[in-house]
């Protein structure tokens, strides 16, 4: 009798216990994000700025904003249980990831125009090309991972936050495309025209933040 009042309890208590193991697991994956990001975006920059490499200089930008967009969630995650705090910070960061993009995309594009009309030839950047390669394996594991949590836990935010790594998968690979193309065939056209094919779709993912639509209808999934 005691043994059965004791599994019944424990039944009753599994669905919580079980969301906030998932809430726990989305806090470790927005620390990893957050750590990997800052390392990312700091050789970027760096690297960036010594070869002169447009592209290069944004993706580190745009790890500067996957940054913000990770240090909200995590916040928002830490109020998992309070559906009020949960909804505002989510609305906020929206907004000011949307900003971020914009800014960025027009950064961006005056930039590589500018380069391509004055015919500046980066150098090759072997610190890029590792940088950019590595975040090609990493980002879509860690989207991944951040899916199956936002599942678990009904979350649009986290759902959303997937969908800004799986974005920074894509610029990794244009990235890398470019950073090769330049560096093994000398083709110094490729670094700006690698980034001005991020500029449409940075644009886009800041005007749908803007509009408050964080992710489509698979965020609602059970």
């Amino acid at each position: 009798m005691k043994v059965g009042l004791i599994y019944s309890e424990i039944m009753k208590q599994g669905p919580d216990a079980n969301r906030e193991r998932y809430v726990r697991h989305g806090r470790r994956l927005e620390y990893f994000t957050i750590i990997y990001n800052c390392l990312e975006g700091i050789i970027s920059i760096v690297a960036g700025l010594i070869a002169g490499s447009v592209s290069l200089v944004g993706f580190g930008i745009d790890s500067a904003i996957e940054v913000t967009s990770g240090t909200a969630l995590l916040w928002r995650l830490h109020h998992e249980f309070n559906p009020e705090r949960r909804e505002s910070a989510e609305h906020a960061t929206l907004r000011i990831v949307g900003f971020c993009f914009i800014g960025l995309a027009l950064y961006i594009l005056y930039d590589s125009v500018s380069i391509l009309v004055r015919h500046e030839a980066p150098e090759r950047s072997i610190p890029g090309i590792v940088i950019a390669a590595v975040s090609v394996v990493v980002m879509p594991l860690l989207a991944r991972s951040k899916r199956q949590v936002a599942s678990k836990i009904s979350s649009a935010a986290m759902h959303a936050d997937s969908r800004q790594t799986d974005f920074c998968t894509y610029l990794s690979a244009i990235l890398l495309c470019g950073l090769l193309l330049n560096a093994l065939f000398g083709w110094w056209w490729a670094d700006p025209i690698a980034a001005l094919i991020m500029v449409p779709i940075i644009a886009k993912e800041g005007i749908g933040a803007l509009r408050g639509k964080p992710c489509s209808d698979e965020c609602n999934c059970h």
